[in-house]
């Protein structure tokens, strides 16, 4: 990886997701998630692309309770299937730098951007972060 930056698990810890950044340093750079395989041990394999970020790049990333990837990208916030299908786009009138399930019932998607705080209610809960 080049640059990685940020990092998540799914809720059943058996896939550890990793965004590369390394577009922001080199124009020819990666701009991905990584999913890699845990297995009993905690030993690491894999480390297919995941998804390609076609807008800036993903920065901060969580996940949901059913797995779904929620991360935040040049035009806004992404969200991904745990297959790697984008299900849909929250868009900003600018960059999304970072995000995360808060509230009582984890249901409210707090989003940072350039310049402001964004809170979104979601049908969908954030996985506990152990």
């Amino acid at each position: 990886m080049k640059r990685p930056n940020g990092l998540a698990f799914s809720p059943d810890e058996r896939f550890l997701y990793v965004a590369d950044t390394g577009v922001s340093h080199d124009p020819e750079g990666p701009r991905h998630i990584r999913r890699f395989a845990v297995d009993e041990a905690g030993r690491l394999s894999g480390g297919e692309v995941f998804v390609t970020c076609d807008v800036g790049v993903f920065d901060g990333f969580r996940v949901d309770t059913e797995g779904r990837i929620w991360t935040s990208a040049g035009d806004g916030v992404h969200c991904y299937d745990p297959s790697g299908a984008l299900l849909g786009k929250i868009l900003l009138s600018q960059r999304a730098a970072n995000l995360c399930f808060g509230g009582k019932k984890r249901n409210r998607l707090f989003i940072c951007a350039t310049t402001a705080l964004y809170a979104v209610w979601t049908h969908v809960n954030g996985a506990q972060v152990p």
